[in-house]
């Protein structure tokens, strides 16, 4: 017998890339066997995307405007777009193809602005004027287009559907929904053209697959309202279909849930990982097991919600998940817009990425911000490098695309370092980014390996810029750490995102404008690219929501409820008034990752008087220049990643070894041949023998590479003399300076 499964992400995540969660668990379910000798068939679909290419196509926008015809009291904005609604219908279409790189020549009529019709997303285009001149003739184009979308969008929120959103749907009903009366409400309404399209779609799914099951992915609140919509028509026209919810939301919000309301939507709702929750579901739906050892599900019995956690299995091993399985998904339908001009936001909304996991959860799980009590974070658990490269090669052949999200808390330094040298070592071309902690470990030598390996950019948390702080909230960094190691990845080519934190509890005024002062400084000295100031959230799984009076704060609401618990509110009675700082901490930020206002008093940006800075004017700069840190490890390993040199003999040099005696050293030149050039290096012939022997240890090619102590332990065993004296000689900084990586 056979169990049909049909994963599907509802409206809406992005529009570039799909999200992961029904690739990770196809491909966990392609590698499923059943003790009972069943089969398991799983397909996936993206709601989210589909529902937006119908909407914004030649057939969809007649129907919108047809539409918006009726509406009154519309705004001037939309009337406007009514006017020109002939030519959004004869633009739609082309654009859309533009956007989906299948249509490039269309950038020149975008760019110059005589082809796109143009409502009131374009009135901040000549401000951003000096932004297109870097950004090129293609990503003006892309970012014109993306503010017609926006336009339309504008217009179907005010005349279809308020809950419209291209990257979230209704995520106001969704985001700490402590109560089910207001999406109640909205599920019982009549559907707007959104939801009439996405039902469309859906009908056309359950014909073509003819599921048994359908998991509902919901990462975020604004998924919630979509996955319900399906969800109730799935209940209306296919009783017989059993519904699942699952992902994100569900893993931070519903934990404590007893809304008996919510199963009219849903059979069941899978908490964290859901490999083996999923698998002991079809178990129970297959008659093999009963509800009450499910694990990490809810679900409705006599009325009540209950908890069915009596499962004793163990959750699937990382190495046991399989490789993400993207089939079904639409790939190159999706859209590369440009939103905004900030560079790393650019990578998450332009291109699609193939998205990976290098390590389930987060090897530090310490930040008292952060929800390190649920298993997404606890449960640290890496995969190999040669694992890993082995998906990436699946991934890459079945995709046809070669970049990569890695879309870990915080990827671990030891395993990117060997994830980057297999990378090398297979000759693969892979264009890759993540998330990291600015620790230590990150040398530059680490960078410059994983710039080799393909890495374009990080983003990190340096959250509030202040040291006591940064120790209050258990971050494991200082602000002068993250100077030298943003200053490690930036000298690699390698673009570094910081994530900014303001409202810490007992954040004072001088500690924020401190942070906006330390931040202004890694901007100017080139650190850093790019920033985003985040409002301070206390979750009610981190550690300041549980435990409050130990971070001074009282939580205030809001009241228990019987739907979703996440987002709390707080007081804050020893930090300042923090609201006050967001649109000054906004306005010089975006300011100072274009270069400008680095020089401005920090005052300039705030509407109400603030104290000046007690940061020294030089405190970044003279962090990055302090060295005392970089000690060298003795497992450290030693990689040379070029081709192997070439030697050839040289005029031998005369040394004057006394005022008597003179006599020649024997010479050898070694060439290093780059992709763009040849780098020589002079050494004593003995010594350049002795490179030109080792290169097949200290190449990428190595299985084993050697560490210093070794390399060190080979050069004296060849009679070369003291290698910690050789490290301080010339020949050893050129070498160094060449590119030989000490890891």
């Amino acid at each position: 017998m056979t169990t049909r499964l049909l994963l599907l992400t509802p409206p809406f995540t992005q529009l570039n890339t799909p999200y992961p969660a029904t690739a990770y668990l196809k491909g966990y379910l392609n590698t499923l066997a059943l003790a009972d000798g069943g089969s398991v068939v799983a397909n996936q679909a993206d709601l989210g995307i589909e529902t937006i290419l119908s909407l914004f196509s030649t057939q969809g926008m007649a129907a919108l405007f047809a539409t918006a015809s009726t509406v009154g009291n519309l705004s001037q904005n939309s009337q406007r777009i009514l006017r020109l609604q002939a030519d959004y219908i004869a633009t739609i279409e082309p654009t859309i193809r533009f956007l989906q790189h299948r249509n490039p020549t269309l950038a020149h009529a975008i760019a110059d602005r005589s082809y796109l019709p143009e409502a009131s997303r374009f009135a901040e285009v000549d401000e951003l004027d000096w932004a297109f001149g870097t950004m090129g003739l293609h990503d003006k184009a892309r970012h014109l287009a993306t503010l017609y979308l926006e336009d339309i969008g504008d217009l179907l929120a005010e005349a279809i559907d308020p809950h419209f959103g291209f990257s979230r749907y209704a995520e106001r009903l969704g985001r700490s929904a402590t109560h089910f009366d207001e999406l109640q409400a909205a599920l019982t309404a009549p559907d707007t053209l959104v939801g009439q399209t996405l039902l469309r779609l859906l009908d056309q799914k359950m014909v073509q697959f003819q599921p048994d099951v359908v998991c509902l992915t919901v990462p975020f609140p604004g998924n919630l309202f979509g996955a319900l919509l399906c969800g109730r028509h799935l209940k209306q026209h296919y009783p017989t279909v059993r519904v699942v919810l699952g992902g994100g939301y569900a893993n931070t919000e519903l934990r404590s849930l007893r809304e008996p309301r919510l199963f009219d939507y849903v059979d069941f709702v899978s908490l964290d990982d859901g490999e083996a929750p999923l698998r002991s579901l079809i178990d129970h739906l297959r008659g093999h097991r009963q509800a009450a050892f499910l694990k990490r599900t809810f679900m409705r019995v006599d009325g009540q919600v209950v908890y069915q956690n009596g499962a004793t299995d163990r959750d699937v091993a990382q190495r046991d998940t399989g490789t993400p399985d993207y089939a079904d998904l639409p790939l190159n339908d999706y859209l590369s817009v440009i939103e905004v001009t900030n560079p790393m936001h650019r990578l998450w909304s332009d291109g699609r990425w193939n998205k990976l996991t290098l390590a389930h959860g987060c090897y530090w799980g310490k930040c008292s911000f952060c929800d390190i009590s649920l298993d997404y974070i606890a449960r640290y658990e890496p995969l190999t490098a040669g694992l890993l490269c082995d998906r990436i090669e699946t991934i890459m052949a079945q995709t046809g695309q070669n970049g990569f999200h890695f879309v870990d808390e915080a990827a671990p330094p030891a395993l990117m370092r060997d994830v980057a040298l297999e990378i090398l070592r297979r000759g693969l071309t892979v264009v890759w980014w993540t998330n990291i902690r600015f620790e230590k470990a990150f040398t530059a030598d680490l960078c410059q390996l994983l710039k080799l390996s393909g890495c374009i950019a990080v983003s990190g948390g340096l959250e509030v810029a202040s040291d006591r702080l940064l120790e209050r909230m258990k971050k494991g960094v200082t602000v002068a750490q993250v100077a030298r190691v943003a200053d490690h990845f930036t000298t690699a080519g390698i673009m570094v995102h910081a994530y900014l934190m303001y409202g810490f509890p007992t954040q004072t005024t001088q500690e924020t404008i401190d942070s906006l002062e330390m931040v202004r400084q890694l901007f100017a000295i080139g650190a850093v690219q790019s920033g985003f100031w985040h409002r301070f959230a206390m979750t009610a799984h981190s550690p300041v929501g549980l435990h409050p009076a130990g971070f001074d704060v009282q939580r205030i609401g809001p009241a228990d409820g019987l739907f979703a618990d996440n987002d709390l509110d707080h007081a804050d009675p020893l930090g300042a008034d923090h609201d006050r700082f967001a649109e000054g901490l906004r306005r010089s930020l975006f300011n100072y990752m274009h270069g400008v206002g680095l020089d401005s008093p920090l005052a300039s940006w705030f509407t109400f008087r603030v104290p000046p800075t007690t940061v020294p004017p030089d405190y970044i700069e003279e962090a990055i220049a302090d060295t005392t840190d970089d000690v060298v490890r003795s497992h450290a390993l030693v990689v040379w990643p070029g081709h192997a040199p070439t030697l050839s003999m040289v005029e031998p040099r005369r040394e004057r070894r006394s005022s008597q005696r003179v006599r020649a050293v024997p010479q050898a030149e070694l060439t290093f041949a780059r992709r763009q050039d040849d780098l020589v290096m002079d050494l004593p012939l003995t010594l350049g023998q002795w490179v030109v022997q080792q290169w097949p240890q200290l190449s990428l090619k190595a299985t084993t590479p050697l560490t210093i102590q070794q390399v060190g332990a080979a050069f004296e065993q060849a009679g070369l003399g003291s290698f910690v004296a050789f490290q301080q000689t010339e020949g050893w900084s050129d070498w160094r300076e060449y590119g030989l990586l000490v890891l």
